[in-house]
């Protein structure tokens, strides 16, 4: 009898743990003739090269940019490739976690306008979002003390869809 109740026990924390489990994926739309999004973590780690990415757990602090390539930059009016962390481009911040997420478009300097950019929420939130097509658009972050611009999510494992050159 003990050990029916531990396993039933254990079945129903598993069960608990897996509804539970938090995740979120973000996706992107390269719309531009060049250059390849990438997805990069706060600590500096790229998490993605142009594909999806799903997070098995709070996604904080990430941030996204359209890296040129180099024949693109000799070739097009655009400036030419992001620094490291989206110096110099159109960088898309996000953190993603259940009950509060956000997410902005910072022209902030060092970064500034490369490509027109945007994002909006899926599964959760949907029409939340923002777009920025010229340097000085009136839904990107400006300045650093420009935090009204940022758009929120209080859904549970909401994600992102970025698309740039839109």
């Amino acid at each position: 009898m003990l050990s029916k109740l531990i396993t039933f026990t254990l079945a129903v924390a598993l069960a608990f743990a897996q509804v539970n489990a938090e995740s979120h994926t973000v996706i992107f739309t390269n719309k531009c003739d060049f250059g390849t999004p990438i997805l990069r973590a706060s600590d500096g780690e790229i998490l993605s090269v142009g594909g999806d990415y799903t997070s098995d757990g709070a996604l904080v602090g990430a941030i996204a940019m359209s890296m040129l390539t180099p024949l693109s930059v000799r070739l097009s009016k655009y400036p030419g490739p992001c620094g490291d962390n989206g110096e110099g481009c159109t960088v898309i911040e996000t953190t993603l976690q259940n009950d509060y997420s956000s997410t902005d478009i910072s022209l902030v300097p060092p970064h500034k306008f490369s490509v027109t950019g945007g994002f909006g929420y899926f599964d959760g939130c949907n029409g939340a979002g923002a777009d920025c097509a010229y340097s000085t658009c009136p839904t990107a972050l400006l300045y650093s003390n420009q935090t009204w611009l940022q758009v929120a999510c209080t859904d549970l494992n909401v994600n992102l869809a970025i698309t740039f050159c839109d």
